[in-house]
C-alpha cells in the first residue's frame, strides 16, 4: 500500500496544486463565498521496483499494451515512438519522428499506437507491431498527453480541459474541465487510465493527480515529491513526466523526462 500523508506533506501538496490552478475569472469575491471542498486524500508514493531508463529520452508518454511497454520522446529531432525492455531500459524497436515535430503523448488502440505532437496540430497512427505509420490526423491547439479508457481517447493541452476524442475518426465528443477544491488546474501533462480514473501528472509538479472522468474533479493526489528529489537531474526541465498502468500485472509505473530511473510504484487506494 501507499503510506497515508501527514497534515504537512497535504498542506505542502495543496500548495503544490493551487500553483497550477487558473485565473479566478469572475473575481475574488465569487471565489471568497464558493462552498468549501471536503479535503483531498495525499498518498506519498512507495516505490517497489527500480528499473534503468534512457536519460537520453526527454519522455512525453508511456504506455503498456499487451504486457509490453512502450514510450513516445520530444524535442526537435529527437522524437521516437518505441518500445521498451523494462529490465534494461533499452529500446527493443523505434521509429524517428520528422525533425519538425516535437513528439508529446501517447496510448495503444486496439492494434495501433496513437502518438500527439505538442504545436503542430498532427497526430500520427501507428502500427504497434511494425511501428510503421499508417495515418495522420489533426486537431486544435497543443498535444500534451493522451490516454484512452477502452470507449474514447483523452487528450490534455495543458489547459484545465481534458478532451475526448473518437478513436477512429478523432471527432471531439466532449470535455470535461479538471478541478481542485473548486478551482481549474492547469498544466496537466502525462495522462494514463487507471480502474477507472484518469491519472495526470501537474508539470513541474511532482504530483500525480487522481481525476474522475465524468465530473473532472480530482479524487485524490499522489505525492511523488519526495521520490523526485532524490533522482539526479540538475536540468530543471528534466521533470516527472511518465505514468504507465500494466493491466495484466496490475502494476504502476513512472518516470521523468532524461530520468536515469524507471520505478514501480504501489497503486494509490481507494
Amino acid at each position: 500500500m501507499i503510506r497515508r500523508a501527514g497534515r504537512g506533506i497535504i498542506a505542502g501538496a495543496a500548495l503544490a496544486i493551487m500553483a497550477a490552478a487558473a485565473p479566478v475569472v469572475s473575481g475574488p469575491a465569487h471565489f471568497q463565498t464558493a462552498p468549501v471542498a471536503a479535503e483531498v486524500p495525499v498518498e506519498a508514493a512507495r516505490i517497489l521496483a527500480t528499473y534503468p531508463h534512457d536519460t537520453s529520452a526527454f519522455t512525453q508518454g508511456l504506455f503498456f499494451a499487451d504486457g509490453a511497454l512502450f514510450e513516445s520522446t520530444g524535442q526537435h529531432g529527437e522524437s521516437v515512438v518505441r518500445e521498451v525492455d523494462l529490465t534494461s531500459g533499452k529500446a527493443k524497436r523505434e521509429v524517428r519522428l520528422d525533425a519538425r515535430y516535437f513528439g508529446e503523448g501517447s496510448t495503444a488502440w486496439g492494434d495501433t499506437i496513437v502518438s500527439l505532437t505538442w504545436t503542430h496540430g498532427k497526430g500520427f497512427r501507428w502500427d504497434r507491431k511494425t511501428l510503421r505509420k499508417i495515418g495522420e490526423f489533426s486537431y486544435p491547439g497543443e498535444g500534451w498527453g493522451l490516454t484512452q479508457d477502452g470507449t474514447s481517447l483523452i487528450l490534455s493541452d495543458g489547459t484545465p480541459e481534458l478532451r475526448f476524442l473518437d478513436p477512429v475518426t478523432f471527432a471531439e465528443q466532449r470535455r470535461i474541465t479538471v478541478t481542485y477544491q473548486g478551482r481549474p488546474i492547469r498544466r496537466l501533462n502525462e495522462l494514463e487510465y487507471v480502474r477507472g480514473e484518469i491519472l495526470a501528472n501537474i508539470w513541474h509538479q511532482d504530483l500525480i493527480v487522481r481525476i474522475d472522468p465524468a465530473t473532472g474533479v480530482i479524487r485524490g493526489i499522489l505525492d511523488l515529491r519526495e521520490l523526485a528529489a532524490a533522482v539526479p537531474v540538475t536540468d530543471p526541465e528534466a521533470v516527472l513526466n511518465g505514468i504507465a498502468y500494466d493491466d495484466r500485472s496490475g502494476k504502476l509505473y513512472v518516470t521523468g523526462k532524461n530520468w536515469p530511473s524507471l520505478f514501480e510504484i504501489a497503486l494509490p487506494t481507494r
